[in-house]
């Protein structure tokens, strides 16, 4: 640490702050840099350690990028009018990927529950890791047809016309507590149909995740009596 950030520390009268020079100078140097520079640091006590920055270290300093920085917009995709939120450009870039993860577990702070079960097919890129994660079973629910042992089924409406997706029906015994995962809800559909298959078989719902949100959409008007949470909120479609 050099003798300007030491003066610095001094003359935070008042400050109860607490500075781990135990660490090595290097991690030393940036911590103290991100604690002199952050305002959410002051008025309580703070111990410096490693992980109190951003893990996300790279060979240029620390990258303090947030989710919503990886994520694609493409413009008039696939009608005029409409933002494409791509998630393709998340799950490509290390680090956006991990972030994403790490953002949804987040959101299950406090829950309690049994199961992760994602929807086709980006339900299963974010549900298997988070499930591995955690420490819980993840089920499928897929596309009709799609599964080999005996299934149920639920039919939805889609803009033009309509789909059908199926569970095994011993992927979720009576009783369980299941958290749902995808990557985006938009106008609802798809997700209070999952729900509707974990209901079948006995499961409740205590959660449902997603990575983003269309709020314009209006998606959250068919999930009123669940406890739905996004890292992302979009406000227009």
């Amino acid at each position: 640490m050099n003798n300007h950030m030491r003066q610095s520390l001094k003359n935070l009268k008042g400050k109860n702050l607490k500075v781990n020079f135990s660490l090595p100078f290097f991690m030393r140097e940036n911590i103290m840099i991100y604690v002199l520079n952050c305002g959410n640091c002051f008025g309580r006590e703070t111990i410096c350690r490693a992980n109190d920055i951003s893990n996300k270290k790279n060979g240029s300093g620390y990258n303090m990028k947030e989710l919503k920085d990886y994520v694609r917009s493409i413009p008039d995709f696939p009608e005029p009018g409409i933002i494409f939120r791509d998630v393709t450009s998340v799950l490509q870039d290390a680090e956006g990927f991990k972030l994403a993860i790490d953002s949804m577990i987040k959101l299950l702070d406090g829950v309690e529950f049994d199961v992760i079960a994602g929807a086709e097919s980006r339900g299963f890129i974010l549900g298997a890791p988070i499930a591995y994660a955690m420490g819980k079973p993840f089920v499928l629910i897929r596309k009709k047809g799609k599964l080999p042992c005996e299934t149920i089924e639920q039919t939805y409406d889609l803009e033009y016309g309509t789909a059908t997706i199926e569970m095994h029906r011993d992927s979720i015994k009576p009783g369980q507590k299941v958290v749902l995962v995808d990557d985006l809800i938009a106008t609802g559909g798809t997700v209070e149909a999952a729900i509707k298959l974990i209901e079948q078989l006995g499961g409740e719902v205590v959660k449902v995740i997603f990575m983003m949100e269309l709020a314009g959409l209006n998606g959250r008007a068919k999930l009123a009596n669940y406890d739905v949470a996004s890292v992302i909120t979009y406000e227009g479609k």
